[in-house]
């Protein structure tokens, strides 16, 4: 498969187009790896993680560098942090694993004693994204050797050379043959494959709502963690500190261009500060935002990954002019650069509920506005939507906050902060019964949840 830049448009060379074939040779490789892999000393697999740690950390510019050109993040701006990350949660794997303990429960018998201790599941497939193609894959992968497992990943096809470097770190720590293994290609055929697979015993997948629907379908009767979209609804009540709110909107909303399950995509204002939000906001945005080239030490915002991410921009904020939103700033593709995936940060102001950008994860640098008149109003445009990874409120009145986030039908809630802060050892996911997934990642979450599950054996000390 031909790789090509979405910042420069140039080739990035060829990356294998990997088969069903291939999948079903890695499974059986990871089955066959398994057994001694799972007996391993929790304190050997921590070291093995920490030596791909070390090697992330020798490569750190390289991987930095292949993250810009492949994903399209500015180099001094997010890449150096995604990769600085990315070695956090090697480092964390290895900790969390020699710390999984179990219990001793008792007994009716007084001549037997009762052990529940957990145990790792056996093969896990991994499916990931490509907006965060080192740090998602890893926050799966990463916790599921940790544990004792093996794996098969299958990353996303258009940062397949991002996947390639990673895997190369991973390779070269030297873990037992069959116990990691990658395989570049389309989801349809690799990872529905890995999804479905008769020799996997648990599913790992972060992406689309969309996609992750037919992951689950596929791996019926798995243990799975999915990681879905959102659609970040940020909330400015009337005592909010707007200067701070509108500030944090410019991560919460640019970040990654926006291409983030987490980015702020609905902004719920309050009437009576609505008007010094926009205002401030706008400036920021001027301010902060520097659209160009994400090599360039002074840009702050690059590219949009692939061609359907831009188009459903295109679409979402042609829909929304056209039922009488208003333009603040930005609202086209940016001219004059090597591809057309580079679009303006982008503020829409008067939006309402019919407008596809209020309701769909956009995926993009927007920043949709409508006003509120209450907590109750907002908290029930929130909890109508059909996503529930994570809303943001902002309030001066801490206990105030505290009952918004309480009633809010979301997994997080932050509180007078942006939608995109995370803390990676923190319990990550979406609400139950919604559209953002089920399961937690996040330090040792995934493993308790996920990666492992609980033996019990009961021992008969005779007479």
């Amino acid at each position: 498969m031909e790789a090509t830049s979405p910042a420069t448009g140039e080739s990035l060379g060829t990356v294998p187009e990997g088969t069903r074939d291939d999948a079903r040779r890695a499974i059986a490789a990871a089955n066959a790896a398994s057994r001694d892999w799972a007996t391993r000393s929790p304190f050997e697999r921590a070291a093995a993680l920490e030596r791909v740690a070390e090697l992330i950390v020798e490569r750190r510019a390289e991987l930095a560098c292949v993250l810009t050109l492949d994903q399209g993040k500015p180099l001094h701006s997010e890449a150096y942090g995604e990769v600085d990350e990315l070695i956090e949660y090697w480092r964390m794997a290895a900790a969390d694993c020699t710390r999984l303990e179990g219990s001793m429960p008792p007994s009716r018998d007084a001549r037997k004693r009762v052990l529940a201790y957990r145990v790792p599941r056996g093969v896990v497939g991994v499916i990931t994204p490509w907006n965060w193609p080192y740090t998602m894959p890893s926050e799966l992968i990463a916790p599921a050797l940790a544990s004792g497992n093996t794996v098969v990943w299958s990353p996303a096809s258009s940062t397949s050379v991002c996947a390639t470097v990673l895997a190369e770190c991973i390779v070269d720590a030297e873990l037992p043959a069959g116990v990691f293994s990658m395989i570049t290609g389309h989801g349809a055929e690799v990872g529905d494959e890995i999804a479905a697979s008769p020799g996997t015993d648990a599913v790992g997948f972060i992406g689309s709502t969309a996609t992750g629907l037919k992951v689950a379908t596929r791996a019926a009767g798995k243990a799975l963690l999915l990681e879905l979209g959102g659609n970040g609804p940020m909330v400015v009540l009337d005592d909010a500190d707007v200067e701070a709110a509108a500030d944090a909107s410019i991560v919460a909303s640019f970040l990654c261009a926006g291409q983030s399950c987490t980015a702020g995509e609905r902004y719920l204002v309050h009437e009576s500060v609505h008007d010094e939000f926009v205002e401030r906001l706008a400036a920021a945005t001027a301010r902060r935002i520097r659209l160009g080239d994400p090599l360039a030490e002074e840009t702050t915002m690059g590219p949009l990954n692939n061609e359907p991410t831009a188009q459903k921009m295109d679409r979402h904020v042609a829909d929304a002019l056209a039922r009488g939103a208003e333009l603040v700033a930005g609202g086209s593709r940016a001219g004059g650069f090597p591809t057309e995936l580079y679009w303006e940060a982008t503020v829409l102001d008067r939006v309402t509920d019919e407008m596809e950008v209020a309701v769909e994860e956009t995926f993009g640098p927007v920043v949709p506005i409508s006003t509120i008149t209450s907590d109750d109003e907002a908290l029930q445009l929130v909890n109508a939507s059909p996503y529930g990874l994570l809303t943001a409120v902002w309030t001066r009145d801490l206990a105030r906050g505290l009952r918004f986030a309480e009633a809010a039908r979301a997994g997080w809630v932050n509180v007078n902060e942006s939608t995109n802060y995370w803390e990676s050892h923190l319990p990550f996911g979406g609400r139950a019964g919604t559209a953002s997934g089920l399961g937690r990642v996040g330090g040792r979450y995934s493993m308790l949840e996920a990666f492992t599950e609980l033996k019990t054996v009961v021992i008969s000390l005779g007479a």
